[in-house]
């Protein structure tokens, strides 16, 4: 799939002293935060990360609150969709108007009904909603079904 990519990093990362008891434990927590969040910094959202310590030695900042720095080598897994990339997402929803699709488990997607192609009808079948294909048959989009699309934005 489109929009995910493996990223070496160079990092300094800047740990509060009562810290230092554990600072591999530290670094892995701080890390651990950004977990699924978009990061302005990695341009996409942190997926997962594998992570060596460069430093043997920390440097100790001065200042009122004294935090030491580390240098960190780390490969990062990054989602970062961007315009006309081709997702896979698991629908979840469908209304007349939109279909709602998770994508990798964790982000959401909406696809209006001005986007979704014009040989898909939107209709109701034994109490169930669905999109079908009014030239294939078996080409029908309803929940739990796996659709591929195009990112607009």
């Amino acid at each position: 799939m489109e929009g995910l990519s493996v990223a070496d990093a160079n990092l300094l990362m800047y740990l509060h002293p009562s810290k230092s008891r554990n600072v591999s434990q530290s670094i892995l927590r701080e890390l651990g935060s950004l977990l699924f969040k978009f990061n302005e910094t990695f341009d996409g959202v942190l997926l997962a990360y594998d992570v060596n310590i460069l430093d043997k030695q920390a440097k100790i900042l001065s200042g009122v609150h004294p935090y030491f720095g580390l240098r960190l080598k780390a490969n990062l897994l990054l989602f970062s969709p961007k315009p006309d990339m081709l997702l896979e997402g698991k629908v979840v929803k469908l209304s007349q108007e939109s279909i709602h699709v998770i994508v990798l488990g964790f982000s959401s997607a909406i696809i209006t009904a001005e986007n979704i192609r014009g040989e898909f009808k939107y209709r109701t079948k034994d109490k169930e909603e669905l999109f079908a294909s009014k030239s294939h048959k078996r080409h029908v989009i309803k929940v739990g079904t796996m659709i591929r699309f195009l990112v607009k934005r």
